[in-house]
């Protein structure tokens, strides 16, 4: 089983609001679980945790950028420190736009083309799903 297949069967979970899946494939076996989004447990003290589902396509100007993974997104790289991207900001192919967070790993999220920050979709500290809206980019002619 690779990771692709994982990945599959992770947005088959919540496409059908399921909180565990067990797949037994060629004598391996993996077990997926995830706690639903009613029953979050709250983050640092009395914060409740949103979880954001993938957003309906809207007949948008620009590009989406959207979360390859579920975790926590962080507009910057420290909780002092400036974010990455701000609104009007003209990026470059590879330029980090923010972090998402899974299993205690921090994932660069890369803008995959130039452009400028049209809009951020999403809020510091927030959980984000697989294929979550973050950005929205022009493309630059």
């Amino acid at each position: 089983m690779n990771e692709g297949d994982i990945r599959k069967y992770a947005a088959l979970m919540a496409e059908l609001g399921l909180t565990g899946l067990e797949v037994t494939e060629n004598d391996r076996m993996v077990r997926l679980e995830r706690t639903p989004a009613a029953a979050a447990a709250p983050a640092r003290g009395s914060e409740t945790v949103q979880v954001f589902a993938p957003q309906p396509v809207q007949p948008e100007e620009g590009v989406e950028v959207c979360s390859p993974m579920v975790g926590v997104f962080y507009a910057a790289p420290a909780e002092n420190a400036e974010p990455f991207v701000k609104v009007g900001d003209r990026v470059r192919k590879g330029q980090t736009l923010c972090i998402v967070e899974a299993m205690k790993l921090m994932n660069e999220i890369m803008a995959e083309e130039d452009g400028e920050i049209l809009e951020i979709c999403a809020e510091n500290g927030q959980v984000v799903d697989y294929g979550c809206r973050l950005f929205r980019l022009k493309r630059q002619s």
